[in-house]
């Protein structure tokens, strides 16, 4: 059973930066695909960006490429987001997750086999 945990979600002004960490234990996180989805009051859960068990891989979702970018430590367990030029329409909670072992990528919610608990991420204009 793998316990991840977000944390460094907030309130941030439009064109502001975010770092949000998930922080994994009970299993062996170095082996895993990771993934950071998002979900919007009355909207479904949506892809932000994956990243394959090496760190070799990633992939994200159109709406952020090229302000978002995913990274994990092995060592330190743990799989971080930087969110920069951030919107309003990026508010959202936000969920990290874990794909199968040794996966390139994950890119749908069915692909994910355990969730954190979610951090809120506001966007004011």
């Amino acid at each position: 059973q793998v316990q991840l945990v977000e944390s460094g979600g907030g309130l941030v002004q439009a064109g502001g930066s975010l770092r949000l960490s998930c922080a994994a234990s009970g299993g062996t996180f170095s082996s895993y695909v990771m993934g950071w989805f998002r979900q919007a009051p009355g909207k479904e859960r949506e892809f932000v960006a994956s990243i394959s068990w090496s760190g070799g891989s990633t992939y994200y979702g159109d709406s952020v490429k090229g302000r978002f970018t995913i990274s994990r430590d092995n060592a330190k367990n743990t799989v971080y987001l930087q969110m920069n030029s951030l919107k309003p329409e990026d508010t959202a909670v936000y969920y990290c997750g874990t794909g199968r072992r040794y996966q390139v990528g994950v890119t749908s919610s069915p692909g994910i086999e355990y969730w954190g608990q979610g951090t809120q991420v506001t966007v004011s204009s």
